[in-house]
């Protein structure tokens, strides 16, 4: 039975380990090569979101399964690298929607319910501080999960990283 808890600063050496395999492995069967390689520049671990206390890690068998959260804030995707995609606003829980963030599954772990367990965690945290909708940036290994957990399209945005388009999904939901 998978076990989550608030992640720590001591837990992002691990984090950062299970998400580049997530990244490097699960987006294979949607993304070429070089799109994998290029969705690294946009995709990856946001510090901000462990010091907010609103990122999750998810151990199951004293292994790190998982990890996700949700923001406040306004960045809607990226990590600690890619600066310009950063804004650290503070969202108006009555007008703006909350932010899932930074969703991975350690490939050995997928479909056990990891990703469930995250985004139910997300959507309950962000409903008790005022939040009635919440928005992400899928990878297209992540549309199905988000799709299945009541999610829908928003828009498709293109992340161009060189001259290498990385595809992405803006989603949203209503959540109680």
């Amino acid at each position: 039975m998978p076990a989550i808890r608030i992640a720590t600063e001591a837990d992002l050496p691990a984090m950062k380990a299970l998400m580049a395999l997530a990244i490097d492995v699960l987006q294979q069967d949607f993304l070429t090569a070089a799109q994998v390689v290029a969705s690294r520049a946009v995709m990856g671990l946001d510090s901000q979101l462990v010091r907010d206390g609103t990122y999750f890690a998810v151990e199951e068998g004293g292994t790190l399964a998982g990890c996700g959260g949700w923001s406040r804030r306004a960045t809607l995707y990226g990590g600690d690298h890619s600066t310009a995609l950063r804004d650290d606003a503070l969202l108006d829980p009555a007008r703006d929607p909350a932010r899932t963030r930074a969703m991975y599954t350690h490939p050995a772990f997928t479909r056990r319910g990891i990703g469930r367990l995250i985004l139910a965690r997300c959507e309950a945290a962000a409903a008790a501080e005022g939040f009635t909708r919440m928005e992400l940036m899928a990878t297209m290994a992540g549309v199905p999960l988000y799709h299945a957990a009541g999610y829908r399209e928003i828009e498709p945005v293109t992340n161009l990283v060189g001259d290498v388009p990385v595809p992405l999904i803006r989603m949203g939901k209503a959540i109680a």
